[in-house]
Order: C-alpha cells, then sequence, then structure tokens
C-alpha cells in the first residue's frame, strides 16, 4: 500500500492531470488512436513518478487507497492482494481454469510449440497461488475482520514458505507436456523441448546473433561465391566457343 507521504493524490491531483492532458489533445484534434497510445503511456509516465512499473499496479493503489481514507464513512473492510493467481488446487476439480490470463497464456503457447525462448532471470521466484486457495483464504479474512472497525490488508502467497522459481517451473511444464503432451488439429502430439532462458536482452540478442544471422551471412558468403564461380565458368566456356 502506498504510504501517504509519497502525496499520490489520484481523487484531485490525478484525475486532474488526465483531464487536462485529455483536453489538450482534443484541441490538437487527435484521432482516438493518437488519444489513446498517449494517454496509455502517460499513465506509465505518471506511475512510474511514484515507484509503479505500470497503471495496473496503480489502480490496485487506488482502490486501498480510497477505502482507507473513507473508512470512517464506510463498513469495515479487508483488502486480500493476491500473487499470480492460477487454475484450480482442488475445487471444482483440480485443473479448472476458466479463460487464459497472466502464466496461464505462457503455459498455453508453450504447449502447442508456439514459445521457443523465454526473456526472464531463471532464479525469479514466480509466487503463484491456486484460485480456490484464493478464494479460501478471502472467506477467511471476511471471517476474521467481521467485528472489526479499521481495514486490515493481507498479501497472501507462497514465496516465504514454498518459493519456486522460473527455471523449475520450466522443468514442470516440460516434464508435463512431455508425459501429457497437447494434441493439434490433425490429432498429431506436439513435441515440446526445454525452451532456453536468457537473463537479459543482451544475451537474447546474442543467442539470435549465433542461431540465426550467422547462418545467414554464412549463406550469403556462399551465394556470392558461387555467382562468382558460375560467371567465371560462363566466361571460361564463351572463350572456349570461340
Amino acid at each position: 500500500m502506498v504510504k501517504e507521504s509519497t502525496k499520490f493524490d489520484f481523487e484531485e491531483v490525478e484525475s486532474n492531470l488526465v483531464e487536462e492532458k485529455l483536453n489538450e489533445l482534443r484541441t490538437e484534434d487527435a484521432s482516438e488512436e493518437v488519444i489513446t497510445n498517449t494517454m496509455k503511456d502517460f499513465g506509465i509516465e505518471r506511475a512510474k513518478l511514484y515507484g509503479w512499473p505500470n497503471t495496473y499496479v496503480v489502480t490496485k493503489a487506488m482502490g486501498e487507497l480510497f477505502l482507507s481514507r473513507h473508512a470512517k464513512k464506510n463498513p469495515p473492510f479487508v483488502v486480500v492482494r493476491p500473487p499470480i493467481v492460477t487454475s484450480t488446487y482442488n475445487e471444482p476439480f483440480p485443473g479448472w481454469i476458466q479463460g487464459y490470463r497472466t502464466v496461464d497464456s505462457v503455459i498455453a503457447n508453450y504447449c502447442k510449440g508456439k514459445l521457443t525462448h523465454l526473456l526472464l532471470d531463471p532464479m525469479t521466484i514466480s509466487d503463484m497461488i491456486p484460485v480456490d486457495m484464493m478464494v479460501n483464504s478471502m472467506i477467511a479474512a471476511m471471517v476474521v475482520n467481521a467485528n472489526k472497525s479499521s481495514g486490515t490488508i493481507y498479501q497472501v502467497g507462497s514465496s516465504l514458505r514454498n518459493p519456486i522459481k522460473s527455471y523449475a517451473i520450466r522443468s514442470f511444464a516440460f516434464q508435463f507436456f512431455t508425459k501429457f503432451p497437447w494434441i493439434n488439429k490433425d490429432g498429431k502430439p506436439i513435441i515440446v523441448g526445454l525452451i532456453p532462458i536468457f537473463k537479459t536482452m543482451a544475451t537474447f540478442h546474442m543467442y539470435i546473433k549465433i542461431r540465426y544471422m550467422l547462418p545467414l551471412k554464412g549463406l550469403e558468403l556462399v551465394n556470392k561465391a558461387s555467382c562468382r564461380i558460375s560467371k567465371m565458368y560462363m566466361s571460361s566456356l564463351i572463350r572456349n566457343s570461340d
């Protein structure tokens, strides 16, 4: 939760800035596409000013600040912060999920053979929680705080007691989809591999250079050499015919 000392005033200052920016763009007769892209960039700029990486986390902070500032006017509240929410552990049955969100789309693209590289730190802890555990945590938090007069905020996660690192997730996904492969439209299983992980963009660029650019450069040199040999051969034939 953002401290009041950061002076993040979204109810007056930030909302006024948004209105001013919109009015400025409309005065310039900017297209809807330009307005949308400009406002997205403006939102990220304001978010980073207060230490947030994007507007997604800003909206969550806005909700918490609103509740804390107006707690005296409203009933007692409890905020439960989840990490990455995934499919169910047990209820209504193991593995239930509705739609692709966050890490789900990454796993889905991997099992379909569409994801061949990952740009992340393999030692990063990926804090995830099954959705049914998250719902149970929310219910428990409401029961415990039902008769309290102040707001309480919980951070629900597993990274402290049961951390899982990115490289382990990659291994688990490889093992699972090797045993239970995705079947494509032709009825054939998709064979997955243990895809490489790149910690930095520099290492990724180096991999692309070695894996693709150098072979292409080699083919280009071979092609030029072949053309030169062909020209020399044709010249020789012409001279001999004369």
